[in-house]
């Protein structure tokens, strides 16, 4: 950063350390031995779409690299897009094997990172649920921060949120993980893929 910089108070954007993601599975054992939530095997990526033939071929060369993995129990990684046209790619992993859907997710940031399409990367979650199957929870990585928060969706309810949740899974997962401090960037995502795993 040059003086420059300095005097006008800008700063260098912080290169996202995806290495983070990898603090996921101890969260886990974390989160389920101090709150009863536990994995549900299923995670996402959000990005933003970029229309033209070379995302389209990463979209491909994601396809092909977490469909090579089927042979250790995934399936085939799903792709959708939300009503605000962000594209969600979905990985799924048994659910005592989170070390291996951590493995997915990382693998797909780093592909979009590497390629060029970093910008377009807006974060990546993994889902749990309670015992009893009837609340959801998601740790949500943002990639532009490098940091963790939880989102918990009140079950029945409209778009509401658990905010004690969260803020009790904040502190219960402050030594796993890099937990956003700014509560104001704890974005909700409504319907994310990912986020299920409750009783219908």
């Amino acid at each position: 950063m040059g003086l420059l910089d300095t005097i006008l108070g800008r700063s260098k954007p912080v290169r996202p350390d995806l290495d983070q993601l990898f603090g996921l599975p101890a969260a886990a054992i974390t989160l389920q031995a101090g709150a009863g939530f536990m994995p549900t095997g299923i995670g996402s990526v959000c990005f933003a779409s970029v229309e033209g033939g070379a995302f389209a071929r990463i979209q491909e060369d994601i396809r092909e690299l977490l469909d090579a993995d089927t042979g250790r129990g995934g399936v085939p990684v799903e792709f959708g897009q939300d009503a605000y046209g962000y594209t969600w790619l979905l990985a799924r992993h048994a659910a005592d094997d989170t070390a291996s859907l951590v493995n997915d997710l990382h693998a797909v940031n780093t592909l979009l990172q590497e390629a060029g399409f970093g910008p377009q990367l807006l974060c990546s979650l993994i889902g749990f649920r309670d015992a009893a199957g009837e609340r959801a929870l998601a740790l949500v990585y943002l990639y532009k921060r490098g940091t963790f928060y939880p989102f918990a969706p009140l079950p029945g309810a409209s778009e509401k949120r658990d905010n004690a949740l969260e803020l009790q899974v904040k502190a219960l997962l402050a030594d796993d993980l890099r937990m956003e401090g700014d509560l104001s960037r704890w974005f909700p995502v409504w319907g994310a893929p990912g986020l299920g795993g409750s009783k219908r």
